[in-house]
């Protein structure tokens, strides 16, 4: 079974996959351009993952609760809050919580069109939600294809937490049709930054 490592204090068991093993193209110039970076790829994704630490480390435990509960990679649910919101950042679009033109509520943006958001925006409750929607994304994706190495579903997992399962349809097309076309690719460089930083 893989293991997580949560930091030099504990370890957390991660039963989808090694994130450090995922293969990773990072950020497009799109998502990095929203930072006013001319870079892209994982460095935008590491830089865009470093101005969030601060913010980020203040949900750090309720992160590390939930990811051990449902044997998550705490830094992956780290580098989905912070491509969905920038770890709750004001400049990130938030109003009361809703994002999304008002569909998509809380730090991981669950999505009111397809679940009924859970909790306070930022609780361990919406986390708690959120972290389920993508295992059960995961798994779907574990289904559908059953040939891929485990690392390969986990990330279609997580565009599939942004398109949803449908529109994941080939392991080179996997952000195809994510939003800016880097969804996974980006949240997995976002996601490796916060593992190498104590998630």
């Amino acid at each position: 079974m893989d293991t997580c490592e949560a930091g030099s204090s504990a370890t957390i068991e991660c039963i989808f996959g090694d994130l450090m093993k995922i293969n990773t193209t990072g950020s497009s110039a799109q998502t990095a351009s929203q930072d006013n970076y001319t870079i892209k790829g994982v460095e935008a994704s590491h830089k865009m993952a470093e101005v969030d630490l601060q913010r980020m480390n203040q949900y750090k435990p309720t992160i590390m609760k939930v990811a051990r509960a449902k044997k998550m990679d705490p830094a992956v649910i780290a580098g989905i809050m912070s491509r969905e919101t920038r770890a709750g950042s004001c400049g990130s679009g938030l109003v009361d919580g809703w994002g999304d033109h008002g569909y998509a509520f809380g730090l991981m943006q669950v999505d009111k069109r397809y679940h009924c958001p859970a909790g306070e925006w930022n609780s361990e409750e919406h986390i708690i939600q959120a972290t389920d929607i993508l295992i059960n994304f995961i798994n779907q994706i574990q289904q559908k294809f059953k040939d891929w190495c485990k690392e390969d579903q986990f990330k279609g997992g997580i565009a599939a937490y942004n398109a949803g399962p449908g529109n994941v349809c080939s392991h080179e097309g996997m952000d195809e049709k994510t939003t800016g076309k880097d969804y996974a690719n980006d949240v997995v460089a976002r996601a490796q930054w916060f593992k190498r930083n104590g998630y």
